[in-house]
C-alpha cells in the first residue's frame, strides 16, 4: 500500500506540491499569529517587571493596559504619593500608544523619580539634557541597521536626539521627558499612571489603604505588581481569545478545503484504478486506507515544511525587527501540528468513503 500511496502522489507532482504548501501555510499562519500575540504579552510582563516598582496607581476607570488612556490626571499627584509613610519612591509616567510610522508605546518619564525606582544601566550616553532628548533601549538601538547617541529620530512626528542607550527591560523602548510628551498630547502637566516602590514588601497593603484614605484619591486603582501580572493573560485581554480563535478557525478551514479538494479530485481521476483494485479483491478498508494515507503523508510533509518556514520567519523577524517578541512554545507547536492533521484527515474522510463505496463494475466501465 505504501508504494501505491507514494506512486499516486508522485504521479501528480504539481498538485501534491500545492497541497503541501497549503498545509504549510496553515501551520505558519497559526504559529506566527500565536507567537506574535503571546510574545507581546510576555514582552509586556518582562518589561514591566524590570521597572523596579512594587505598586501601580491608575486613575479611576482607566485600563490596566499600557498605552491606553492618554494623560488624564495631574503629574503632581506623584509628590503626594511620595510623602506617604511607606512609599520609597513615586514616579509619574505617560504611556502613549503611537501609530506614527510604526505601532509602539512611547514612555514619558520624570527622569529623577523614575530612575529612583531602579537606576538605568547606560550602555552609551546619559540622561536627558533637554526637552527634545530621548533615551532608547539596546533592542531599539540595534534595529533598522543601528542607532547611536546623538542621532535624531522621529517620535510622534517630531525630531528627538538620542541622549542615551540603556539596557532593555525598563518598561518601554523609547523614553522622552514627561512634560514634552504631555505637551504633544495637550496635557503638559499630566500623567497616565504612577509607579511606586515600597520601603518593605510587607507594607504594600498599608500603602493601598493610605492611598485610598488620601482626599481625592479614594477612587484610584491600586495594584501590586503581582496583581497586574496576573491580569496579563489571554483571558483578561479584550479580544485576544476571539481573535486567536478566529485565526485558528480560518487556518483549519483552509487546510480542510485544500485536502478535501485534492483528495476528491484524486479519487475521481482514479476511478478505473479503484475498480481494478476492488476487482482484485481490495476491501473497502484498503481503499479508504490508501486515500487517508495519501492525505496524511501530504499533511506530514506540509507540517514539516510549515515548522521550518516558521523558524525561518522567526529568524528573519529577529534580524529585521529585534524589538518584536516572537514566542513559539512547544505546546503551540504540538497544537499546530494536531490542528493541521485533524483538519486534513477530516477533509479526506468523505473522498475516502466515496472511493471505498464505488461499485467495481461501474468503476471499470468509467471513462
Amino acid at each position: 500500500m505504501n508504494k501505491l500511496v507514494v506512486g499516486n502522489l508522485l504521479y501528480r507532482p504539481v498538485r501534491t506540491l500545492i497541497t503541501t504548501l497549503a498545509v504549510a501555510t496553515e501551520v505558519v499562519m497559526i504559529l506566527c499569529i500565536v507567537s506574535i500575540m503571546y510574545g507581546q504579552i510576555s514582552n509586556a510582563r518582562s518589561q514591566t517587571s524590570g521597572i523596579g516598582a512594587d505598586i501601580i496607581v491608575r486613575p479611576p476607570n482607566s485600563s490596566f493596559l499600557s498605552g491606553v488612556g492618554g494623560a488624564p490626571v495631574p503629574a503632581s499627584i506623584a509628590r503626594v504619593l511620595a510623602r506617604l509613610p511607606h512609599v520609597a519612591a513615586a514616579a509619574p509616567v505617560i504611556t502613549d500608544l503611537s501609530t506614527v510610522g510604526s505601532v509602539e508605546t512611547i514612555w514619558g518619564i520624570d527622569y529623577p523619580s523614575y530612575n529612583a525606582l531602579k537606576p538605568f544601566v547606560f550602555l552609551a550616553g546619559g540622561p536627558f539634557t533637554g526637552p527634545a532628548d530621548a533615551i532608547v533601549d539596546d533592542y531599539f538601538a540595534r534595529s533598522d541597521h543601528g542607532h547611536h547617541v546623538g542621532e535624531l529620530i522621529q517620535i510622534k512626528g517630531n525630531p528627538f536626539r538620542i541622549s542615551g542607550i540603556v539596557e532593555h527591560g525598563r518598561g518601554g523602548r523609547k523614553f522622552v521627558p514627561i512634560r514634552t510628551l504631555g505637551g504633544l498630547l495637550g496635557n503638559a502637566n499630566n500623567a497616565s499612571l504612577f509607579y511606586l516602590s515600597s520601603d518593605k514588601e510587607a507594607n504594600q497593603g498599608a500603602i493601598e489603604r493610605e492611598i485610598h484614605a488620601t482626599p481625592g484619591l479614594e477612587q484610584y486603582q491600586v495594584q501590586t505588581l503581582d496583581q497586574w501580572m496576573s491580569l496579563m493573560t489571554p483571558d483578561h485581554l479584550p479580544g485576544f481569545t476571539p481573535a486567536l480563535d478566529s485565526v485558528i478557525t480560518i487556518a483549519t478551514i483552509v487546510g480542510f478545503l485544500v485536502i478535501f479538494q485534492s483528495m476528491y479530485t484524486a479519487v475521481m481521476e482514479r476511478t478505473r484504478e479503484i475498480g481494478i483494485l476492488k476487482s482484485l479483491g481490495a476491501s473497502r478498508l484498503f481503499i479508504m486506507g490508501s486515500v487517508l494515507r495519501e492525505a496524511a503523508l501530504v499533511t506530514a510533509a506540509g507540517i514539516v515544511l510549515g515548522l521550518i518556514l516558521t523558524q525561518v520567519i522567526k529568524l528573519g523577524l529577529a534580524y529585521r525587527f529585534p524589538t518584536l517578541s516572537f514566542l513559539i512554545s512547544w505546546q503551540w507547536r504540538a497544537a499546530g501540528i494536531a490542528i493541521a492533521l485533524a483538519g486534513a484527515l477530516l477533509g479526506a474522510i468523505y473522498p475516502a468513503m466515496k472511493a471505498a463505496s464505488k461499485d467495481p463494475i461501474d468503476a471499470l466501465a468509467y471513462e
